[in-house]
């Protein structure tokens, strides 16, 4: 008997060795893997990286790599247990993953290329590793997801149902309260709802919180998917309180005291309070992880499995990874910085060309362009806008018609403020509408965007015509047009005046706009 036991014991101690060894090599081809990626798609993966360290909205990348790992060791001895087997059929998703991301570097949507460089990451390591082992890693290699820093562009509806619910609020509470879009004013003083008051950066590190909790407390689908219900919810009508807490504290107290460091930690300690008690609840349906029996003999290779010729799938793998990098190389290629002399339409019919700025020095704020122009046009009756064009060629990152940055607001330090934004018609087609406020006085804007004939008036649709007009060849002259008109008393109607100027002078613009690109 004693020597069965030291027997068995001993087999159990070669066959925890060879577990081990076989973890450490599915590790081995994970990290190869991950630095065959990203040493390909590097620019990607620095821009992402730096958003991490700068961005208070998207901190919580840093962390996403070492969860990961951690989360690849708990599961060690499951990944022990089944060899790596190369999947070839990953090569088509690959490559529409790769296209995706070429596309966005062309046209340079940053989350574009962000999401394709994670999701390319997730894709190579089941190419590498197999459907088995994948399906043992599936939280894991999903959790690398959270690293994306994208969601910005939930910005707008956020604020906006938090501007809304918090003035609903004070209503029903007995605080008269006066509301334009994400601004609103109480009898002691004016409140806005920014961007750090939509509550983002707390939906997101919920949901990566809560997604953790979830994957180590819970077993069935069911428990797992209704506790991020609730990490999605919770978040968000949590902000909608705190906004609301934190002006009736302003009303009361005055606003000086919700300004700076207090209002910061109120707003960080009320959401951490918020998530305790959120997983305090979530514990009551807690349920015990099923423990991994020990099979003897389990680990061991299967010849079949583990033979050179089930390794050759990698080598297309890898050229499907690194031919997209090498194509936007060639694309992307530096191009000497220029600028283009314009022109502003000479007046015509009952307009004249004024050489004083009748809209309070405001100009829209557009960087990147090859050459721009602010003219001031007055009609017989008085009537009088603004026109600015900006004139875009050989768009390469920083030179760009649509990126971060332009914004018709005009520059932060101007003092105007969006209170207004719609889609609106006009003769030559749909341009976008805006106002802006600065104290007493008011702006309306119509803008549009001209990209080889067409009309545009979204931002992701010109970055769809753009991305079309290079990989086909095309040229990528774009410009952005912008009437500003200033409310005033007797101006007559906006649109009128609009369709007025545009009837004289649109032909004309046009025509410099083809010029322009004929002479480059």
């Amino acid at each position: 008997m004693q020597f069965r036991n030291e027997a068995l014991a001993s087999h159990n101690q070669v066959d925890r060795a060879g577990i081990g060894g076989q973890f450490w090599l599915v590790a081995g081809l994970m990290l190869a893997t991950f630095a065959w990626v990203v040493g390909w798609y590097f620019k990607t993966a620095a821009d992402m990286a730096a958003i991490w360290w700068k961005s208070d909205t998207f901190a919580h990348g840093l962390v996403v790599l070492p969860i990961f790992a951690w989360l690849v060791w708990q599961k060690r001895e499951l990944v022990a247990r089944n060899m790596p087997e190369p999947a070839v059929s990953l090569i088509g998703a690959m490559f529409v993953i790769g296209l995706a991301w070429l596309i966005g570097e062309v046209v340079s949507v940053a989350a574009v290329s962000h999401v394709a460089l994670v999701s390319m990451l997730v894709a190579a390591f089941v190419a590498v590793l197999g459907w088995r082992l994948s399906r043992v890693l599936l939280f894991p290699l999903l959790f690398l997801f959270f690293g994306v820093p994208v969601g910005e562009f939930l910005l707008p509806v956020l604020m906006a149902h938090t501007a809304d619910f918090t003035v609903i609020a004070l209503r029903a509470t007995g605080v008269p309260v006066y509301q334009e879009g994400l601004h609103f004013i109480v009898p002691n003083g004016r409140w806005s709802v920014v961007e750090a008051c939509s509550g983002l950066r707390y939906l997101i590190a919920s949901l990566m919180v809560g997604s953790l909790y979830a994957y180590i407390n819970y077993v069935s689908l069911k428990r797992r998917l209704m506790f991020m219900l609730v990490a999605l919810a919770v978040p968000i009508v949590a902000n909608w309180i705190r906004a609301y807490i934190t002006v009736m504290v302003g009303y009361h107290f005055g606003s000086e005291f919700v300004e700076g460091f207090i209002h910061i930690i109120y707003g960080w300690v009320f959401f951490g309070i918020v998530i305790f008690l959120m997983f305090l609840i979530g514990a009551r349906w807690r349920e015990e992880q099923p423990k991994i029996l020990a099979v003897v003999g389990a680990g061991e290779p299967d010849q079949a499995v583990t033979a050179k010729s089930r390794w050759w799938p990698l080598a297309p793998l890898a050229v499907c990874v690194a031919i997209f990098p090498l194509i936007a190389a060639s694309l992307n290629a530096p191009v000497e910085p220029f600028t283009i002399g314009l022109q502003a339409p000479p007046a015509a019919g009952n307009w004249q060309a004024v050489e004083e700025r009748a809209t309070h020095d405001f100009r829209p704020s557009f960087h990147g362009h090859r050459g721009d122009i602010f003219q001031t046009y007055r009609r017989d009756d008085g009537a009088e806008l603004g026109l600015y064009f900006a004139y875009y060629a050989e768009q390469r990152d920083g030179y760009e018609l649509v990126m971060f940055g332009n914004s018709l607001n005009g520059r932060q330090e101007s003092g105007w403020v969006r209170t207004a934004s719609a889609n609106a018609k006009l003769s030559i087609g749909e341009v976008r509408h805006a106002g802006l406020r600065r104290g007493n006085d008011v702006l309306n804007l119509w803008s549009w965007y001209w990209i080889n004939d067409r009309i545009v008036a979204n931002d992701y649709l010109a970055k769809i015509f753009l991305a079309i007009d290079r990989l086909t060849g095309r040229k990528d002259d774009s410009a952005v047009i912008v009437i500003t008109v200033k409310n005033e008393a007797g101006a007559g109607d906006t649109r009128e005046m609009i369709e007025d100027f545009l009837a004289h002078h649109w032909i004309a613009l046009q025509a410099q706009l083809h010029d322009v690109e004929e002479r480059r």
